[in-house]
């Protein structure tokens, strides 16, 4: 049966809400208007939980995650994914631990040794809450939830090398990409983070964190593991460090979600990689 994607917008809680439907339950996603940063609750069929990414620090983004758990009835999360240890993926995760139970930590293991911007008192808070119920994922390893597939395709700059179903094909849009110079990044954990693919049924969607231009390519490149999506969350906030044809005209998602703010990301080159994209049911206008 084929996949049914729902819209939902509702402003007053900074939420958006998808809906994935088949023919044996729904799994609700919630994307939280955490203003250009990241924060996206998975809801099973089944009522299990997984968060990934906790925003910013401050009342505001801790406000609307609680609210979002609050709202879906979640009484704990089961599941809580880092993509990689920026403030803003991970700025609520310690004050969020003190009003809810978080059951299992995943991430993509030491930061990065070059990166300027990971909080030391972070990590030394991260390392005491997760102490025994952690995963430093490799890619190809699963999160088990009930009804669910999810895969780890990249982490810790890892990337997935066998084929998921729909995968394998030769992807004719890295003839098209050139790798970046990355080598005057201060923020080099983002090309660690840890992403994965989503499948409930046959919908798929993808999360990447904020993996880079050339992190994109080592995943995508010569060979789509993944395959398609229905739901592409735009890597890094819609920066142009990322967001590159390869990855997306590959993926061919058919709904797109773009977490940048104001000002930050959404940048021209990356709306129109994605404006461009193949499979898209409802383009943006220009």
């Amino acid at each position: 049966m084929r996949a049914v994607i729902v819209i939902m917008l509702v402003l007053t809680a900074g939420i958006m809400g998808l809906l994935a439907q088949t023919g044996t339950g729904t799994l609700n996603i919630y994307y939280i208007d955490t203003e250009g940063r990241q924060s996206t609750l998975f809801l099973s069929p089944t009522g299990e939980s997984l968060l990934v990414d906790t925003g910013n620090a401050g009342d505001r983004d801790l406000g609307r995650i609680v609210d979002t758990l609050k709202a879906a009835g979640v009484k704990q999360i089961d599941h809580l994914w880092t993509t990689h240890y920026h403030g803003d993926h991970v700025g609520s995760l310690v004050a969020l631990s003190k009003q809810i139970p978080i059951m299992h930590f995943y991430d993509h293991g030491k930061p990065h040794p070059n990166d300027r911007i990971v909080s030391a008192a972070f990590l030394s808070s991260y390392e005491e809450l997760s102490q025994g119920k952690r995963t430093i994922v490799k890619p190809g390893d699963k999160v088990k939830m009930a009804g669910l597939d999810i895969t780890a395709v990249a982490s810790a700059n890892q990337f997935i090398r066998s084929n998921l179903p729909g995968g394998g094909r030769q992807n004719a849009a890295c003839m098209r990409v050139q790798k970046k110079d990355e080598s005057a990044y201060m923020d080099p954990d983002n090309g660690e983070s840890a992403g994965f693919v989503l499948a409930y049924g046959r919908f798929r969607t993808i999360d990447l964190g904020d993996l880079t231009w050339n992190g994109e390519l080592d995943l995508m490149c010569p060979t789509n593991r993944i395959g398609t999506v229905d739901l592409y969350l735009t890597s890094h906030h819609g920066l142009a460090k990322s967001g590159s044809a390869a990855l997306v005209h590959a993926l061919q998602p058919r709904v797109a979600v773009m977490n940048n703010g104001t000002r930050k990301g959404g940048e021209p080159d990356t709306f129109r990689v994605v404006y461009e994209s193949p499979g898209l049911e409802d383009r943006p206008r220009p």
